[in-house]
């Protein structure tokens, strides 16, 4: 089973894949295969401005879905750092946090900054990802995962991407970026809700 990934983020398929991989997913239609959008032409511009994480993925999955062949399945992914002590910020800004050109740097760089002095019993945040999938018939479905943590006080590790370097999942000492990509692959916000795809697509047999 082919799902098309509504996204230009090449990191978000490869480790959609491999998660896929190592859950051994299968759907109704046997191994899963996790596309990007460009090889459907490209993903359709789509204005992420509905204040939600699961509006954002459902308006990303219905504007790819339209512009796949008939049968196809779209599958998006809307996540970001929710900060205790920033009010929930970044949030669903956290691509844009620094500016609308999407600097992953820019973004950490101004996290860091923003965090700066706030001492560790307030450093609390977590990871939200909604992943929606559309396909034939009108069906729609949502999955939401969550990883709770702290923010260090500045970045560490090469690995992962995005706010990564700066996040230490609850009861490690290691930010996502730290750990091995299958340790990482297997506690975050977006394995979370891609066990819960996978199930579902799995009950359906």
């Amino acid at each position: 089973m082919r799902l098309f990934l509504a996204s230009g983020n090449p990191n978000k398929a490869a480790e959609l894949q491999a998660m896929a991989d190592a859950l051994g997913g299968a759907g109704a239609g046997g191994r899963l295969e996790v596309v990007s959008a460009a090889k459907a032409g490209g993903m359709p511009p789509v204005d992420e401005d509905t204040g939600t994480f699961a509006g954002n993925a459902r308006k990303k999955a219905l504007a790819l879905k339209g512009a796949l062949p008939e049968g196809a399945w779209s599958l998006a992914d809307d996540s970001g750092l929710c900060v205790e002590a920033l009010g929930g910020a970044p949030g669903v800004e956290s691509a844009y946090y620094a500016g609308r050109a999407g600097d992953p740097a820019a973004n950490l760089a101004k996290l860091v900054a923003s965090m700066r002095g706030v001492p560790e019993g307030r450093r609390g945040a977590e990871f939200v990802c909604v992943l929606y999938l559309a396909g034939p018939g009108g069906q729609e479905q949502s999955f939401e995962g969550r990883c709770r943590g702290r923010l260090v006080e500045d970045p560490r590790g090469a690995g992962g991407f995005g706010y990564d370097p700066l996040f230490a999942p609850e009861g490690l000492d290691l930010t996502l970026a730290q750990l091995p990509r299958q340790e990482k692959n297997a506690l975050s916000h977006r394995s979370r809700a891609f066990a819960l795809l996978v199930g579902w697509l799995a009950a359906r047999g």
